[in-house]
């Protein structure tokens, strides 16, 4: 509890129209959104005797809502404001504008917690989730009403599930025996083969998480799950038919990712030991669509066509790159299942969260590394796997959450001679001196570049040609040009020529920490594009031109695009027999949608993307970009996101020094909410 000390900043909170007045200049100072402000200052319009620190309290939640947390946490705020907040910890003047505003921290200094406490005691504007006041106070935790409503939602629907299909539903011996069809070989030296673990305990509960590291093999396990279900939905004495099952990622470029692995994976299937072996084989989907496109989007509005009153018809969903599904489109994914169908998440837990608020795979995941598994639990699995789970991951009062998780836990792509996971795990660890080790042990898989200048000469030619028998963007370019067809082509051939470029696209991709500065995607993607022209390789560095790659940034119903789908603009000849730009877009059944650049409304140049936008995306190289001096988006997530984004080869180019990466890798997100409170651990 917050001891009462004279707060040098009482002024500000003398009454509303000062408090409001504090908020617009710490807008001003770019410390909150313009939004949060105007929230404040709607609450004080409508209701004129609310206090300032209740307007204080609302300006501060939207601020946490925009930096991804579903709530604000009182104390945590009043005893950490600079950490909490991620708002400047000291002062400073402006020599032409006289002194900055008060910092948050100062004027937060000296209010104790049960005063504020008090400050929201407003039935008006602060309920505990009866009624419609905009704001839900729930203890120490603060949220915006319908942030408060998701996450309840999202807690009720899980909880739910997790009471269907109790082990004793199923039919064991048929389980053990098509588990051991699906699994005919051990993998001696590794341990349990979680992969065989993680289908048994998915098929005893209508809601499971399979959760990895990348190559650990998620989509590999999950086909083999479908597997399992379809066949034992099959050989139900009665009732027998193929359940409906639906597979969908969060983003249009994961979609697409997932829907060639799986397509792969269904074809190795081992069914060989499994009676109609082929029929199940047909009867696994391997198309792969959106979230928004499976929920059916509308425009203009955040409501779908799908939801709890209009469910969708499956009994089956598969939810790719769960770590990317905020707290919102969650709680719209669980509505709209029907009562009894099986929700199965997949993801890495150590990813990002999404940049919208929640971090709800992250949270669920949270207990994931030390299994938490009941004795039932790991008796009942022996029974129908013959795996042995170590006794360090059995716990007596596990709960009804961990016994639906499970951590795959080998990886199949980084070997111990790859620098590029010997570096993801010692970032992941969270062990700085071991990072700076993997990155001098001169692993083939790994490079770093010292930035010494924004036209950097060995940057330069990382970026056009690449490095250690990995492409540059030189390499897109070429085929570009060398493989077009001629103008009398038929379609179908300029199609195929517009996948060739757009997979050497994905070869090489440069990642950003940041979107602003020498080092941030905006100054990096006309500098890239500048280089690119000096060399030779495009016609143009600014507007549109051919070979342009371009990052939609906002859904578009109307085109079928979607936040975060990537697009290359090439010549197309016209019905005229005229040449004229079109971008090229894959689509989710493997052809090519083509657009005039004149429709595109919300698109930037992409050589350089975020982290945070590289989510649900793999690049033969990768170049991440680290600034000079530490931000408070660098953190150990971003960093692990950002590596193990490349598959062959990894390059960090850093403007500073190590000793940036080495202090991100110290630092972890932390997404405030209460999603985990009734699921017998705390909340984070």
């Amino acid at each position: 509890m917050n001891a009462v000390m004279p707060n040098p900043e009482a002024g500000h909170l003398a009454s509303p129209a000062s408090m409001q007045a504090l908020l617009s200049r710490w807008a001003e100072m770019g410390w909150l959104r313009d939004l949060d402000v105007v929230f404040a200052r709607f609450l004080a319009r409508e209701v004129p005797d609310a206090s300032p620190l209740l307007l204080l309290a609302a300006a501060l939640v939207s601020h946490q809502l925009g930096r991804g947390h579903a709530c604000l946490e009182l104390a945590a705020t009043l005893a950490d404001p600079v950490f909490v907040l991620s708002l400047p910890p000291g002062g400073a003047v402006d020599a032409g504008q006289g002194h900055f505003p008060p910092l948050p921290a100062r004027v937060l200094a000296g209010i104790a917690l049960a005063e504020w406490q008090a400050a929201l005691a407003h039935p008006q504007l602060v309920n505990s989730g009866q009624g419609d006041a905009p704001l839900v106070k729930i203890g120490d935790r603060l949220y915006l009403r319908r942030y408060w409503q998701y996450e309840q939602d999202v807690r009720a629907g899980i909880l739910r599930r997790l009471e269907i299909g109790a082990e004793q539903d199923l039919p064991i011996e048929a389980l053990r025996t098509t588990l051991d069809a699906l699994f005919p070989e051990s993998l001696p030296g590794l341990g349990p083969d979680w992969q065989k673990l993680a289908c048994a305990l998915a098929a005893r509960s209508a809601f499971s998480i399979v959760t990895g590291g990348p190559g650990t093999g998620k989509t590999t396990t999950v086909v083999r799950l479908l597997a399992l279900l379809q066949s034992l939905a099959l050989d139900k004495p009665l009732d027998a038919r193929p359940l409906r099952i639906r597979l969908a990622a969060p983003t249009g470029k994961a979609a697409a990712r997932l829907n060639e692995s799986i397509a792969g994976a269904v074809d190795k299937l081992p069914l060989a030991g499994l009676p109609n072996g082929e029929s199940l084989r047909r009867s696994i989907p391997v198309g792969v669509t959106t979230l928004h496109r499976l929920l059916g989007s509308r425009p203009d509005t955040r409501h779908f066509k799908y939801h709890a009153g209009n469910p969708l018809a499956l009994d089956v969903l598969v939810v790719d790159e769960a770590s990317m599904v905020d707290l919102e489109m969650m709680a719209a994914v669980l509505a709209a299942l029907p009562a009894s169908a099986r929700l199965i998440l997949l993801g890495d837990k150590d990813q990002l969260a999404s940049v919208e608020a929640g971090s709800v795979l992250g949270e669920l995941c949270a207990r994931a590394q030390d299994g938490h598994y009941t004795p039932a639990t790991r008796d009942w699995l022996h029974s129908v796997t013959g795996q042995v789970i170590a006794p360090g991951l059995v716990d007596p009062d596990g709960t009804p959450l961990d016994q639906g998780v499970a951590m795959l836990r080998h990886s199949f792509r980084f070997s111990a001679e790859s620098g590029i996971g010997q570096l993801a795990g010692a970032v992941n660890a969270g062990f700085p001196r071991r990072v700076r080790d993997v990155l001098g042990c001169g692993y083939g898989d790994l490079a770093v570049v010292s930035l010494r200048n924004e036209n950097d000469p060995a940057f330069r030619k990382l970026v056009i040609e690449g490095g250690g028998g990995a492409a540059g963007y030189r390499n897109y370019l070429e085929i570009l040009g060398k493989g077009k067809p001629s103008g009398d082509a038929r379609q179908a051939d300029f199609d195929l020529w517009a996948l060739k470029v757009l997979e050497a696209h994905g070869h090489f991709q440069v990642l950003c920490a940041l979107r602003l500065g020498p080092w941030g995607v905006e100054e990096l993607n006309l500098r890239i594009a500048r280089w690119l022209h000096e060399a030779g390789l495009i016609s143009a560095w600014d507007g549109w031109y051919c070979g342009r790659p371009v990052l939609v940034t906002r859904n578009d119903y109307g085109l079928g695009l979607m936040n975060g789908d990537i697009g290359i603009a090439l010549e197309l000849p016209g019905a005229d027999g005229k040449v004229a730009l079109r971008v090229a877009f894959p689509r989710e059944d493997g052809g090519v949608k083509w657009l005039l650049p004149s429709r595109l409304q919300a698109v930037e140049t992409v050589y350089a993307l975020t982290v945070h936008k590289s989510q649900g995306s793999e690049f033969i190289h990768v170049a991440l970009v680290l600034p000079d001096t530490l931000n408070p988006v660098l953190t150990r997530e971003l960093i692990y996101t950002g590596i193990t984004r490349a598959k062959s080869r990894f390059t960090l180019a850093h403007a500073g020094n190590v000793r940036v990466l080495e202090q991100a890798v110290e630092r972890r997100v932390q997404r405030l909410s209460g999603l985990m409170a009734d699921f017998g651990v705390s909340g984070s």
